[in-house]
């Protein structure tokens, strides 16, 4: 079969690239946001996307809780390697059966409650995970993931806000045992690294504005402190 035609030449590149690639797939998790309110693909993507602008040339990221990693290839653009985990076998399945050779990185199955992820990395980030993280587990979640940090490397940890949970859906408060102020996550963050930024986030707009009226808040972390 002849190859369609576009009306303008330079649109040809559209299928090379459908060629080398294939036609690009959701992960379940995008798979659902994407269906059920598309919107919200956007403000978790807009996530990756500050991510990635933060820890642009690191040579070596550590993703916790990547569920189905359909984000990761965000990040991935910017940095030199990415290693991804996630406790949930399934979710690890889903990202390597649609894993693209040409944008290849490493998905494994790790807990973080049963302790840290081998290696070493220069940079972390865990988006959407700590909340999942029962209060009296926090500690031993953070200091595993901290474990694995360089000396010298920085973290991110994004959450939804305290303030957020009374808009929530039924499905996500159903997960979130522990979501937290913006002062809050602060003060958690500090007991681990010395210098911690608070950001919040609406919709897919990252901001400084007031912490009371964020959805979302990202922690920036450096300088990590001695166990």
């Amino acid at each position: 079969m002849d190859k369609p035609e576009t009306k303008e030449k330079q649109y040809d590149l559209l299928f090379e690239v459908k060629e080398k690639h294939g036609i690009a797939r959701f992960g379940l998790m995008a798979n659902e946001s994407w269906n059920q309110d598309p919107r919200r693909t956007v403000f978790t993507l807009a996530r990756y996307k500050f991510v990635s602008k933060m820890l642009a040339g690191r040579k070596k990221v550590l993703e916790i809780g990547c569920a189905d990693a359909f984000g990761t290839r965000i990040v991935q653009q910017s940095v030199g390697h990415v290693t991804a985990v996630d406790f949930d076998p399934v979710f690890v399945a889903d990202a390597l059966e649609r894993m693209n050779p040409h944008w290849p990185f490493e998905v494994f199955v790790h807990d973080l409650l049963a302790g840290p992820v081998p290696g070493r990395y220069d940079a972390l980030y865990a988006l959407d995970v700590l909340e999942h993280i029962a209060p009296d587990r926090e500690d031993l979640f953070l200091r595993n993931a901290v474990a694995a940090l360089e000396p010298t490397g920085v973290a991110i940890f994004g959450m939804p806000s305290l303030e957020s949970q009374a808009y929530a859906s039924p499905q996500s408060k159903a997960g979130h045992v522990n979501c937290k102020t913006g002062e809050a996550l602060k003060e958690t963050l500090e007991k681990y690294f010395h210098t911690v930024f608070v950001f919040s986030m609406n919709d897919e707009v990252v901001h400084t504005g007031y912490f009371r009226m964020a959805h979302y808040l990202i922690g920036v972390c450096s300088h990590l402190r001695s166990a």
